[in-house]
C-alpha cells in the first residue's frame, strides 16, 4: 500500500490542531445557554449557510457521491433539486413559526401548538436517533482514515472525536459554526484539487474524460422512467428528496439549531435556500469527480464502491495534494461530529433538562450543564463508534444506525405538519399519531431490509409516508376523541 509522506502527514496534524486550537479560541467570551448553544442569536446568514452545508456533507458523503457517478451516473443532481424544493418549503411554511418569540429548540415549536410533552417526546426520539446515528457514522470516519492514513480503527475514531470535543466543549455552537466554515473550504479545495490532477492525467483532459464517460453513459442525470422503488426516477429525487429536506432542514435540530442562530427571519430564510442552491453545485463537482475517476480507471472494478476515491487519493495524487484532500476529509468528519455534539446537548439541556429540573431561568446553571452535557455526548459517540468497530458491516445494528434517520424524519415532520394543517389535534392526538409513523415506516423498512417483504418503496419516499400517516392518524384520532385542539402554528403569535 502507497504510504503517505513526511509533508502529507505534517499537514494532517498541523490542520487538525489549528482548527481544535482556533474553535477553543472563539468561544472565550461565552457568558449564558444562549450563547452557547446559539450563538447569541448573530450569525451572519452566509456563515450559517455554509455551516448548514458542512453540517450535512459527512465522509460518507465526500467518498461515496464519487462512487454513486462512478458506478451509475449523474442521477443524483435530481436528488439535489428536491432537496432546493423543501429547503424552500420549510422557509416558507416552517420558519415563520420559529422567529415567533424567543424559541431554543426545533422542539419548542411542538410544546407551543401542543403541550410539553409532545415537545419532551419528539426531543427524545432525536437524541436517541442522532446519537445512534453519528456514533455510526464516527465510526465510519475511520474506515477511509485507516485506509489512506494507515492508522487502527480505534485509533481514528478517539483522534477525530477527541479534538472536535475539544472545541465544541470550549467555543460552544459559535466555535462550531465557524469551524464549519472553514471545513467547508478545506475540503471543497481538496476535491477541486483532485479533480484539476485528474484533467491532467486523463489523456485529452476534459475532452477524453467526456470520451471516456459518454458510451458508458456516465453523464446522464435525468431518469424520466422508473417507479416507487427506484431511487434514481426523476419524481424520487424531486418529490421523495423534497421531503426528506423537509425533514431534515425543518425539524431536526441538527440544522434547525443553526436556523435559530440567525439573527431574524430573513436572514435564516437566505441561509437555508442558498444552502439549497450551493448544495446543488457541491454535488455536482463531487459526481464530476466519479466521472473522472472512471475514465482514470477506465471503469476498473473496485470491491466497493467506497474505495475507489481513497485508493486514488493513495496513488493517483502528488504529495501535498493528497493530504490536502484527508484534511478535507477529517474536515467533513469533525464538521459532522461537532454539530451532533452541540445540538445533542442543547436539546438535552433546553428540552428536558432546564423544564424538569425547574432551572430554565438559570442562565448561568444553564451554561455549565450545557458544558457538562456536551461533554457527555462527546464522550458517547466516541465510545459508540469504538464498540460498533466490533460489529461486522452490514449487520442489523450497523444497518439501523446508518439509515434511522430515514424511518424516523417521517413522524417528526408530520408532527410539525399536522399542527400546521389541523385546528382540532391535540397533544395526545400528536403524540399517537407519531408514535404510529415510527412504528410503520420502522416495520416497512426492516422488512425491507431484511428481505421478509420485496422491495415496494426507495429509503428517499420514507419522509413523505411517514408525513402522510401523522398528519392522518392525528386528523383521525382527533375526530375521534373529540378533541378541540388549538390554533395551528401558523397563526400563533
Amino acid at each position: 500500500m502507497t504510504t503517505l509522506s513526511a509533508f502529507d502527514l505534517a499537514l494532517i496534524v498541523l490542520y487538525v490542531l489549528g482548527v481544535t486550537a482556533w474553535g477553543t479560541w472563539l468561544g472565550r467570551r461565552q457568558k449564558d445557554s444562549k450563547d452557547y448553544f446559539l450563538a447569541d442569536r448573530a450569525m451572519p446568514w452566509w456563515v450559517v449557510c455554509f455551516s448548514i452545508i458542512a453540517t450535512e456533507t459527512s465522509v460518507l458523503t465526500f467518498i461515496s457521491v464519487p462512487g454513486t457517478a462512478y458506478t451509475s451516473d449523474l442521477w443524483m443532481v435530481q436528488l439535489t433539486a428536491g432537496y432546493l424544493l423543501g429547503r424552500i418549503a420549510v422557509a416558507v411554511i416552517l420558519l415563520p413559526s420559529y422567529f415567533r418569540g424567543e424559541l431554543a429548540t426545533a422542539y419548542a415549536l411542538l410544546e407551543r401548538r401542543f403541550g410539553a410533552l409532545a415537545r419532551r417526546f419528539a426531543s427524545i426520539i432525536f437524541l436517541v436517533t442522532r446519537a445512534l446515528a453519528s456514533s455510526i457514522r464516527l465510526f465510519a470516519i475511520a474506515i477511509p482514515i485507516h485506509l489512506i492514513a494507515g492508522i487502527p480503527y480505534w485509533q481514528a475514531i478517539v483522534l477525530t472525536g477527541l479534538c472536535t470535543l475539544t472545541y465544541t466543549y470550549f467555543g460552544g455552537l459559535r466555535a462550531v459554526v465557524y469551524v464549519d466554515v472553514l471545513q467547508m473550504v478545506i475540503y471543497l479545495s481538496g476535491a477541486i484539487a483532485a479533480l484539476v490532477v485528474l484533467l491532467q492525467l486523463v489523456p485529452g483532459g476534459w475532452a477524453g474524460i467526456v470520451a471516456a464517460a459518454e458510451p458508458a453513459a456516465k453523464l446522464r442525470i435525468l431518469h424520466l422512467g422508473g417507479g416507487f422503488r427506484d431511487g434514481p426516477w426523476i419524481l424520487t429525487g424531486l418529490v421523495g428528496g423534497a421531503f426528506l429536506a423537509m425533514a431534515s432542514h425543518g425539524v431536526d435540530h441538527l440544522i434547525v439549531q443553526r436556523l435559530l442562530a440567525s439573527p431574524n427571519l430573513r436572514e435564516a430564510r437566505k441561509a437555508l435556500i442558498g444552502s439549497g442552491v450551493f448544495i446543488i453545485a457541491q454535488f455536482t463537482l463531487f459526481l464530476v469527480l466519479g466521472v473522472a475517476l472512471f475514465a482514470y480507471y477506465q471503469g476498473r472494478s473496485f470491491a466497493t464502491p467506497d474505495e475507489i476515491f481513497p485508493t486514488f487519493i493513495l496513488e493517483g495524487l502528488p504529495a501535498g495534494i493528497s493530504g490536502l484532500v484527508i484534511a478535507g476529509i477529517f474536515s467533513c468528519a469533525m464538521s459532522s461530529e461537532a454539530s451532533a455534539i452541540n445540538s445533542l446537548a442543547s436539546a438535552l439541556t433546553l428540552d428536558l433538562y432546564g423544564p424538569l429540573s425547574g432551572r430554565s431561568g438559570d442562565q448561568s446553571h444553564m451554561f455549565r450543564m450545557g458544558k457538562v452535557f456536551t461533554l457527555f455526548f462527546g464522550i458517547v459517540l466516541i465510545v459508540g463508534a469504538i464498540c460498533f468497530q466490533f460489529l461486522q458491516q452490514g449487520t442489523p445494528v450497523v444497518l439501523i444506525a446508518l439509515n434511522i434517520a430515514s424511518f424516523t424524519y417521517g413522524g417528526l415532520l408530520g408532527g410539525f405538519l399536522l399542527g400546521v394543517l389541523s385546528r382540532r389535534a391535540d397533544q395526545m392526538d400528536a403524540i399517537i399519531a407519531m408514535s404510529t409513523a415510527l412504528v410503520v415506516m420502522t416495520t416497512v423498512w426492516a422488512a425491507q431490509q431484511f428481505n421478509f417483504l420485496p422491495k415496494l418503496v426507495d429509503g428517499l419516499w420514507f419522509s413523505l409516508i411517514g408525513s402522510f400517516i401523522t398528519v392522518a392518524v392525528g386528523m383521525v384520532s382527533a375526530s375521534l376523541r373529540g378533541s378541540r385542539g388549538l390554533r395551528p402554528m401558523t397563526s400563533q403569535g
